[in-house]
This record gives structure tokens, C-alpha cells and sequence, in this order.
């Protein structure tokens, strides 16, 4: 077989996180790029085959020396969590990228895109669509492939789609539901992307890629209701506008507001790719909407399965199906000249009984006693017994899931209410000066999961802020090196 080194850019995303085993399993070497490097190697098993290194292509230098040298690189990256000037930052990773190419020794780009519909337009596709045309400016030959919705568990449409359904008895939802589409599902679109690495194509070129039949967006929000035995009413309103719904998907989805934006501009309008060109170079069994559908469900929750909740039994047995996928998130960071083992010495004292939380302690003590007299039956003072915090031991209802010592803390989520999540504690070397972060992470078991959620919101800014100021006060304070 004809391995190759391939680079991986937006390793960390759907796509490229579930992509790069199907290119170990064909022998291939592959580096995997990202900028949150941590959160990729814990989706991911060590391979003797699979490097991760930092990458923000932002930075000009960094990025060329890290694309020279790959046979192969997949430009899986894309702005729309940056929010409303996504499409100028687009633009600009795309040209740091195509620089870079130059001299690179690259072969062949393959880049993910999206469909262009026949009419209407979204700022979305308009920058795939540009950034499709600033890297077939460079000298490498590159293939385009154009998109529309991926079936599979962590794609975002069919994510807002599948929340929806959990969470909400009734379906409000814009004019354009009865837009159609031909969803591909994501075991389809993995063989066009592993069949394209063994091409070496002499000039740029581009395909379409979709599923074997066009579906309305009513008709998709039907199957997936009878998938997971959840049939839903849904009523159209012209009342809920575009942006309307964006908002509405924030409160009600776990997908981030600024993507479900982003992605409802896009899919306003028919979505239907004509994959014939492909499908003759590339044969495949094309799987229908609902098969992809019900083999999503069966892999629910195949996530947590991985090293973002440390492989915990606990864990793993607590989640459950219609437990959001996209966590939704509150934290704090602040910078510091003090080094990581200053920082690292306070933290670990977490849940002590001489440093309890570090901040607002009487509330952490309320919520505890809360939970242990209306039914969660969890001890209330289970203070670390040993020094140096180890995996599986308890604080208070949390459970330390991930321990990298002067680093990353995970803990586990004990306390009783709809969801399950974890409360991180990661110190970040900048050079200079040390990024300490401390963040909840919420998976929300449906609205009753999203209400806790946003009742809590307030709390959780305002606790984190103060345990970060009081960490690194702390620290100073103890003047340890």
C-alpha cells in the first residue's frame, strides 16, 4: 500500500477528530494540527503512527513550518464559532495556509466545503466558497469537496436537529423547514475522503457530495423523531426569523449560537448536491437518511468513551440518550507571571478543609447540603485525604476523572440535577506568562437540563472569577517556587 504523511489541519473538530483513525487503519502518518492540542489527545488514542502539534494558523511562521514536508494535507478548518466577522478570519487562515504551501512539498489539499445552492446565499457559504478560491491560488493541486448535511453524531445540523427533538414537546421552526436536502451520511463521506488521499491529481478540482435521496428538513425532523421514539409536532411560523432562530438554537440546543447561525443562514435554501461524478470514480453503498440516522443513536454517547472523562466507569455509566453533545460552558482565566508549579500548589489543595473552593465557600457548602437533603444522598464533606491529588479519589461530590500534575484537573460532576459535566482547572505555559482557566463543561439531558443550565449561569461567572483572582493571590501570598 502507498502510505503517505498527511497533515491534518482542524484535527479537533467533528470531522477531522473521526477521520484521522480511518487514516491510521490505511498506514498512513499523520500529524495532527490543532489549538487546543490537550483536547485532541484526549478524543484520540496514542498510535505510533499519529503526532499532534499546536498549530493557529493565525501565526504565519508557525504555519509554514508546520505544513513542509506532508505529502498530503486535509484543510478541515472553518471560523464559524468566531462569531459575526467570521468571514474575513476565514480568509485570512486561508491565505496563511496557501503561503505556506509554496516550497512546502505538498502534493495534493483536500479541502472540505460546502454546497452552493442555485439561489439565496449565507455568509457561511460564501466563505467556503472563497476559501475554495484563495487556495487554488497556490501551486498545489486542490480537491474540493462540496457538502451539505453530514449524518453522524457530533455534525452540528444534525445535532440542532436531533435537540430539538429531545427538548422541545413542539417544533417551532422558520418557513424553510420544508427546504430539501440529500444528507450524506458520515461512513459515505470517510470513503471519499480516504479514497482522494491516494490521488495525486495533476490540476484543482472539485465534486459534490450527498446522500442517495432529498429529504425536506420536516421530513429529516420526522425520522429522527420515530428513531429515537420521539414523534414531535412541528409548525412552521414566518414569526421566527433567521436570526430569531438562532437565538431560539442557543437556548434550546447545545450547539453554540454563533454556528447555528452561521449554519441556519446556509441551509434556508435547498441543499442538494449531484454526486454522480464521485460516485462513478469512487463506488460506494450509498446508506439512506434513516439507516445513518439509527446507527447514530446506537452510537450515542461513544464519545465519552475517551479520555476527556479520563475512561471513567462512573461516567460512562451515567450518560444517557438525549444528554446533549456540545457541552455548554462558563469559566474564567486570568494571566500571571507566576510559574505553573506556584499555581499547581494551590490547586491541588482544592476542596481542602483549610481552602475549601478558594472562593464564595458558602455557596459551594449551600448547593452541597441542597443536594444532600433533597434526595442525591451524597456525603457532604469528602475532603481530599492525600496531598498530591491522584485519579478516583473523591472531593466533596466531585470525582477527579484526569490529573496532569502541574497542568490539567478534571473533575466529575456528582451533585444531583439533568445532565452530567465536569469542572476543569488547566494551566497554560504562554512564555512569558502562565493562563490559568477554570471552566464548567455541561452536557444537558434535555430542557429541564438546559434551565438548570442558565439558572446556574450567574453563579458560575461570578464563582469562577473570584477563584481564579483568589488562586493566583494565594500563590503569591505562599511565595512558592
Amino acid at each position: 500500500m502507498d502510505t503517505k504523511k498527511i497533515l491534518v489541519l482542524g484535527a479537533s473538530g467533528y470531522i477531522g477528530s473521526q477521520l484521522i483513525p480511518h487514516l491510521l487503519t490505511q498506514g498512513h502518518k499523520v500529524t495532527a494540527a490543532a489549538r487546543n492540542v490537550s483536547y485532541l489527545q484526549s478524543r484520540l488514542k496514542p498510535h505510533p503512527k499519529l503526532t499532534f502539534t499546536y498549530l493557529d494558523l493565525v501565526d504565519k511562521d508557525r504555519t509554514l513550518e508546520t505544513v513542509h514536508g506532508h505529502d498530503v494535507v486535509f484543510f478541515l478548518v472553518h471560523g464559524m464559532a468566531h462569531g459575526h466577522d467570521f468571514l474575513e478570519y476565514e480568509l485570512s487562515l486561508a491565505i496563511n495556509f496557501r503561503d505556506a504551501l509554496q516550497g512546502s512539498g505538498v502534493e495534493h489539499v483536500i479541502y472540505l466545503s460546502a454546497i452552493q445552492p442555485q439561489t439565496g446565499n449565507s455568509e457561511h457559504l460564501e466563505a467556503r466558497k472563497k476559501t475554495g478560491e484563495v487556495l487554488r491560488q497556490s501551486c498545489v493541486p486542490v480537491t474540493e469537496l462540496r457538502a451539505g448535511v453530514i449524518v453522524g453524531t457530533g455534525s452540528a445540523v444534525y445535532e440542532i436537529m436531533k435537540d430539538l427533538v429531545y427538548n422541545m414537546p413542539v417544533l417551532l421552526a422558520p418557513k424553510f423547514v420544508s427546504s430539501k436536502a440529500n444528507p450524506i451520511a458520515l461512513a459515505n463521506l470517510n470513503h471519499y475522503l480516504v479514497s482522494l488521499v491516494k490521488e495525486t491529481p495533476a490540476s484543482h478540482q472539485y465534486f459534490e457530495v450527498g446522500g442517495p435521496e432529498v429529504l425536506s428538513y420536516a421530513e429529516q425532523f420526522n425520522i429522527i423523531g420515530e428513531a429515537i421514539n420521539r414523534k414531535r409536532k412541528l409548525v412552521p411560523t414566518a414569526l421566527l426569523t433567521p436570526s430569531m432562530a438562532a437565538f431560539w438554537l442557543g437556548v434550546v440546543t447545545s450547539v453554540p449560537s454563533a454556528i447555528g447561525k452561521a449554519l441556519l443562514a446556509g441551509i434556508s435554501h435547498d441543499y442538494i448536491a449531484n454526486a454522480d461524478e464521485i460516485q462513478a470514480r469512487y463506488p460506494q453503498t450509498m446508506i439512506t437518511f434513516e439507516q445513518a440516522v439509527k446507527v447514530s443513536v446506537m452510537q450515542e454517547g461513544e464519545f465519552v468513551r475517551s479520555n476527556v472523562w479520563g475512561f471513567d466507569p462512573q461516567a460512562l455509566n451515567r450518560w444517557q440518550p438525549g444528554f446533549g453533545y456540545y457541552p455548554k460552558n462558563a469559566g474564567a482565566s486570568i494571566y500571571t507571571e507566576l510559574s505553573s508549579t506556584q499555581l499547581w500548589q494551590i490547586i491541588k489543595k482544592i476542596g481542602s478543609k483549610e481552602e475549601g473552593y478558594f472562593f464564595a465557600n458558602y455557596l459551594w457548602r449551600t448547593r452541597e447540603w441542597l443536594d444532600f437533603f433533597f434526595g442525591a444522598g451524597v456525603p457532604v464533606r469528602r475532603a481530599p485525604t492525600n496531598p498530591e491529588l491522584e485519579v478516583g479519589e473523591f472531593i466533596d461530590s466531585w470525582k477527579v476523572i484526569r490529573c496532569e500534575k502541574g497542568r490539567f484537573l478534571s473533575l466529575l460532576f456528582g451533585m444531583k440535577a439533568p445532565g452530567m459535566g465536569r469542572l476543569e482547572c488547566t494551566i497554560t505555559d504562554r512564555g512569558e506568562y502562565r493562563e490559568l482557566d477554570i471552566r464548567a463543561w455541561w452536557h444537558p439531558k434535555g430542557f429541564t437540563g438546559l434551565l438548570y443550565w442558565f439558572a446556574m449561569m450567574p453563579a458560575h461567572l461570578f464563582i469562577f472569577r473570584g477563584m481564579v483572582r483568589a488562586i493566583v493571590k494565594k500563590a503569591k501570598a505562599a511565595g512558592l517556587e
